[in-house]
C-alpha cells in the first residue's frame, strides 16, 4: 500500500546538502511506489507563533500565512521527513518556527505515524545533529501516533555540494526504499 511522503527542506539554499539527502530519500520513496511531495521552506512566508493557543480552540492559527498550507500538508500525510541544515549543533530557526506553528495539530486527527530527519552539518562529527534530534524528538513526542523512523547526518558539508560522494546520500535512498 503506498504511502503519501512530504518531505520538507527547512534550508533556505536551495539545492544545498540537507536538499540533497532529502532528495535521496525522496528518490527512494518514490521507488518504493509512494507518493511524495516536497515542500521548499523558502517558498513559503512564516512568522513566529504568538502562544495565545486559539489554535487549540479552533484548529487554525490566527496569523495569516504560508503555515496553514504546510500545516494542513503535514496532518494528511503518512510519513513526514525533515532536511535542515545544522546550525550552532541545532535545527535551523526556520524548522524551529514551523514546528512551533505546528501547533494545530496537536490534539488533531493527524494521519502521520513516521517522521524523518534529513541533516548537513559543517562539523565533521557523527554525533553534529544530536541537539536537533533532541529538538525534534521533543515535538514528536507531543503527537502519541508518531515516531521518529530514522535520521542521516551527512557530516563535514558545509559548501554546496559537499555531501556529493558522502556515504549519507545511499543511507538517505535506502531509507525512502524502506518506507512502506
Amino acid at each position: 500500500m503506498s504511502k503519501k511522503v512530504l518531505v520538507i527542506a527547512t534550508s533556505l539554499r536551495r539545492g544545498g546538502n540537507s536538499e540533497t539527502l532529502a532528495d535521496e530519500f525522496m528518490r527512494g520513496a518514490k521507488d518504493a511506489g509512494n507518493e511524495v511531495e516536497k515542500i521548499f521552506l523558502g517558498d513559503y512566508e512564516l512568522k513566529f507563533c504568538k502562544g495565545c493557543l486559539a489554535c487549540q480552540k479552533t484548529g487554525k492559527c490566527v496569523i495569516k500565512d504560508g503555515a496553514a498550507e504546510i500545516i494542513g500538508k503535514m496532518k494528511d500525510a503518512d510519513v513526514i521527513a525533515f532536511a535542515t541544515p545544522i546550525y550552532y549543533y541545532e535545527m535551523s530557526g526556520q524548522m524551529k518556527t514551523l514546528l512551533d506553528r505546528a501547533n494545530p495539530l496537536f490534539g488533531s486527527d493527524y494521519n502521520f505515524r513516521d517522521i524523518y530527519l534529513f541533516s548537513a552539518a559543517a562539523d565533521d562529527s557523527e554525533d553534529a545533529d544530536e541537539r536537533a534530534l533532541c529538538g525534534l524528538q521533543g515535538w514528536i513526542e507531543c503527537f502519541e501516533k508518531a515516531e521518529l523512523k530514522g535520521s542521516v547526518l551527512a557530516a563535514g558539508a558545509q559548501n554546496v555540494g559537499d555531501a556529493k560522494g558522502n556515504p549519507a546520500l545511499e543511507r538517505a535512498y535506502e531509507m525512502g526504499r524502506s518506507v512502506k
